[in-house]
């Protein structure tokens, strides 16, 4: 007797309906505003990328532009295709960047965003330790303050990351809590006053500013109510401000000690809040493919930054 025996069915794997190619070219026309300056950025022909396009909306059967007179306009669904193609070309992007890292033993360049709440010099010292050990790595520091130094990670731009908060969907750990106190110029009238002044008495008085680096400025911190306002761009900038009886400022210690040892300046004796702690944070951009060299700086920085600017 003879039995026919069925074959088990076979599970076939779905293949991408779209290429990555398909998808930049999604978002090169959106960001463009047309076909032909997409083709432009792309550095492919006008025909191409409109073929890309058709493809793509043949293969999900969704029309992602409409025409209005001579531009391409993005639909309500191209526009969320758009979101997520980002998200998708960023990932694969940072996946082959990652990948690479894999074969090579030591990375020849790291990329760290230090805030200035800390002093670049006591970054560089700590580079000069680093470099015992990995002479032939370059290092590029990008000082930044506030959020300057979390759109530094949110955007890949660095390997590691020093700053005061950390982003969502990273881990930071502990580095170093930096004590900030509001300081002016021994001679300032804030100093003459011979009683605690209260946030009235600063108002009528010039406070320098150091500006948030980062892209939308979204961060400020601390009282910034006085009438009179100067903003700069760099925590020295605000020392020399000071140091030069022009107004007064909330200032890490790590810059102030020497001028308030030698009696150049004063703290401000503010009857409240006239000393701030902020609490900095290590993280890393993606420490599952961080090289040895890059693990090796963030271990000196996490045993040094302490030593140099205060345990915390």
């Amino acid at each position: 007797m003879s039995m026919e025996i069925t074959p088990p069915a076979v599970i076939g794997i779905s293949e991408n309906k779209v290429t990555l190619e398909q998808w930049r070219a999604l978002l090169a026309v959106i960001d463009a505003g047309g076909y032909a300056r997409a083709a432009e950025l792309l550095n492919k022909s006008q025909s191409s990328v409109s073929y890309a396009i058709s493809q793509l909306e043949s293969a999900l059967s969704v029309k992602v532009f409409q025409l209005q007179g001579r531009k391409a306009v993005a639909t309500p669904a191209g526009e969320l295709l758009y979101r997520r193609a980002k998200q998708l070309l960023e990932q694969a992007e940072r996946l082959e960047k990652s990948a690479g890292c894999l074969s090579v033993q030591v990375e020849p360049l790291i990329k760290i965003a230090a805030d200035l709440i800390i002093p670049p010099a006591r970054i560089l010292q700590c580079l000069e330790v680093f470099s015992e050990h990995f002479p032939e790595t370059r290092v590029e520091v990008f000082e930044s303050v506030l959020s300057g130094t979390e759109d530094a990670l949110l955007q890949r731009q660095v390997d590691l990351a020093i700053g005061g908060r950390v982003p969502p969907g990273f881990m930071g750990e502990k580095l170093v809590t930096v004590t900030m106190h509001g300081v002016s110029s021994a001679d300032h009238p804030l100093q003459q006053l011979g009683r605690p002044i209260n946030y009235e008495d600063m108002r009528q008085h010039r406070q320098i500013i150091v500006r948030d680096s980062g892209q939308y400025r979204r961060r400020s911190e601390g009282w910034q109510e006085a009438d009179q306002r100067w903003t700069v761009s760099h925590i020295k900038t605000s020392l020399d401000a000071i140091r030069m009886g022009l107004g007064f400022a909330w200032l890490p210690d790590p810059y102030t000690h020497e001028d308030i040892a030698a009696g150049r300046l004063k703290y401000l004796p503010v009857e409240v809040g006239y000393v701030r702690e902020v609490t900095t944070y290590l993280t890393f951009a993606d420490r599952d493919f961080a090289g040895p060299a890059t693990r090796h700086l963030a271990e000196v920085l996490k045993q040094e930054l302490p030593k140099m600017c205060g345990a915390g």
